[in-house]
């Protein structure tokens, strides 16, 4: 559990909640209200959360369509690893880690048993919902993602990404959305549109969710963009190789894990002459290296992630990556 910081907020922005967990023992009875027909319905894969907690997430998740209920898990995940006990050393309390303060004006009694309690699950999931859905009208109209811009007030105050009419430049809250838009793949339902297709056109329906996000060297992981490293430490997105990573591992059930440089992902699966819709493409840089890979997805065209200060995108594969030469690898 991080505190917001405090000497760089402005005046009023000092109402900022913190949450948490960890596996640990709760007074709820265990249930499994989630039926596998409510999987899609609520955006998550119910199996992912612990039983005990598992019908208050769904039930939060109802509470406003800016915080769904995988984000309600991620965020309970990062903060405390999911322990109904949890106490932070700055006295952030419970499950959904609420400072005394802000749970004064947020908590609510969630299981209907009279009082509003920060350490009974029910209570701190359900005020979680209520002060994102608070948090996300603070925000409203300001330019850029919502939930991420969301998840910075819950960190920063709402005062503080008013202020900026961003995301605060604070390494701390910059690495708090990261991580929770990162954690939330982890606990989504697959789409049932991809989980039809063949392998390919999962691979290439999980990578055309990416389009936009930013390159970023060394970012990127089977859970969504990160941060990268050296000249890509400031840039939240993929490289080339974390791009097809997180594809293949979401088109396959999250069963297969590629190897992380497109130096490994050349030797992947079997070669082929000509390329199918899904197919990797890794390009050479000199006879023994290959320094990029992209994804075949039809029509002479592939989808990659191509150099710092580009996104993610779309482009022929006639020109530039024509010239050079390349291995096509079929991983299905």
């Amino acid at each position: 559990m991080t505190a917001a910081r405090t000497g760089a907020l402005a005046a009023g922005t000092a109402l900022a909640l913190l949450l948490g967990l960890a596996v640990g023992a709760s007074s709820i009875e265990e249930t499994d209200d989630a039926a596998p027909g409510d999987v899609t319905a609520y955006g998550l894969d119910p199996s992912k959360i612990p039983p005990a907690y598992r019908q208050w997430v769904i039930r939060a998740g109802e509470t406003c369509s800016a915080a769904p209920a995988a984000l309600i898990a991620a965020q309970i995940e990062a903060e405390s690893g999911w322990n109904p006990k949890a106490r932070s050393p700055v006295g952030a309390l419970g499950l959904s880690q609420f400072m005394p303060g802000t749970w004064a004006t947020w908590g609510v009694d969630g299981d209907g048993d009279g009082k509003a309690d920060p350490y009974s699950p029910p209570d701190a999931i359900m005020s979680q919902a209520r002060y994102d859905c608070y948090l996300a009208g603070q925000v409203d109209g300001l330019p850029g993602d919502p939930t991420k811009l969301m998840l910075a007030a819950y960190n920063a105050g709402p005062g503080a990404v008013q202020e900026y009419r961003a995301i605060p430049p604070y390494p701390e809250t910059q690495q708090y959305v990261v991580r929770i838009t990162s954690l939330m793949a982890k606990y989504a339902a697959e789409d049932p549109d991809e989980e039809g297709g063949t392998f390919g056109r999962r691979i290439v329906a999980y990578a055309r969710k990416q389009l936009g996000v930013a390159y970023s060297w060394g970012g990127g992981s089977v859970y969504g963009p990160t941060t990268g490293i050296a000249h890509g430490s400031e840039t939240v997105g993929y490289d080339c190789s974390a791009l097809t990573q997180y594809a293949v591992y979401h088109a396959s059930g999250r069963k297969l894990m590629l190897p992380r440089s497109s130096q490994q992902q050349a030797t992947q699966g079997k070669e082929v002459k000509t390329p199918q819709v899904g197919d990797l493409i890794a390009f050479q840089l000199n006879s023994a290296s290959y320094d990029h890979i992209a994804i075949y997805i039809g029509g002479g065209e592939i989808l990659h992630a191509p150099r710092t200060g580009k996104d993610v995108m779309i482009e022929p594969l006639s020109g530039y990556y024509t010239g050079k030469q390349h291995t096509i690898r079929r991983l299905g």
